[in-house]
């Protein structure tokens, strides 16, 4: 565990949460990436470039004000044949702002979503920071498939340099792995040093990389 976070998530949590999605089949060499916050134009479309070098297809948990922002950006992800989520429309703190609040955000970010013309019948919903109130996770459920990880790999974490990130986050990964990166402009720098070297070392051990 480095900070507060874990880089491997517990096995603990997907039995304690078994309604949320952790990981995907351990039994093909199939790995997930997503990308949270964007979309952000200079860290999403070096992100965008380097996933089209490898035939890869990852998931975007987006922010709806940035949507807003940056329309172009999202149009290009779209385009580019990679999954839509919703990771709120203010990036919220699901503990800091009542239920009602927070599943209204959720809705203000899935109208941005529409109005972009990206629609899917199974909706995907990330919380930031993964933080959940019991109280909303039964509403949220009715209309999101909620999506959690099963590596966290830290490149928003400051005090983590670029090489042990790379290599805490290979470490971790296996077989239907859920990975967490972020295109947002906290975490670019680091990511286009860490997600090259990722998909290369995954690409030449014969691994795929699929949506959610």
């Amino acid at each position: 565990m480095s900070r507060l976070y874990w880089h491997k998530t517990p096995p603990i949590f997907s039995k304690l949460f078994p309604s949320f999605l952790w990981h995907k089949s351990r039994e093909e060499k199939t790995i997930f990436l997503t990308f949270d916050d964007g979309p952000i134009p200079e860290v999403t479309d070096f992100i965008l470039s380097e996933l089209e070098e490898y035939g890869a297809k990852a998931t975007f948990f987006c922010v709806g004000h940035n949507i807003e922002k940056y329309p172009d950006t999202f149009q290009r992800t779209i385009h580019f044949g990679h999954s839509i989520g919703n990771h709120t429309h203010n990036h919220l703190n699901a503990r800091k702002v009542s239920p009602a609040e927070f599943v209204d955000n959720i809705s203000l970010c899935q109208s941005e979503i529409n109005k972009q013309g990206y629609f899917r019948i199974h909706k995907l919903f990330r919380p930031p920071y993964g933080m959940l109130r019991k109280r909303n996770t039964s509403r949220i459920r009715e209309n999101y498939q909620i999506v959690m990880w099963d590596v966290l790999s830290g490149d928003f974490d400051s005090r983590l340099g670029q090489e042990k990130c790379l290599s805490n986050t290979i470490r971790s990964t296996e077989n239907g792995s859920i990975i967490v990166f972020h295109d947002n402009e906290k975490s670019g720098r680091k990511i286009k040093y860490v997600l090259p070297r990722f998909l290369s070392y995954f690409a030449e051990r014969e691994y795929k990389f699929k949506a959610i």
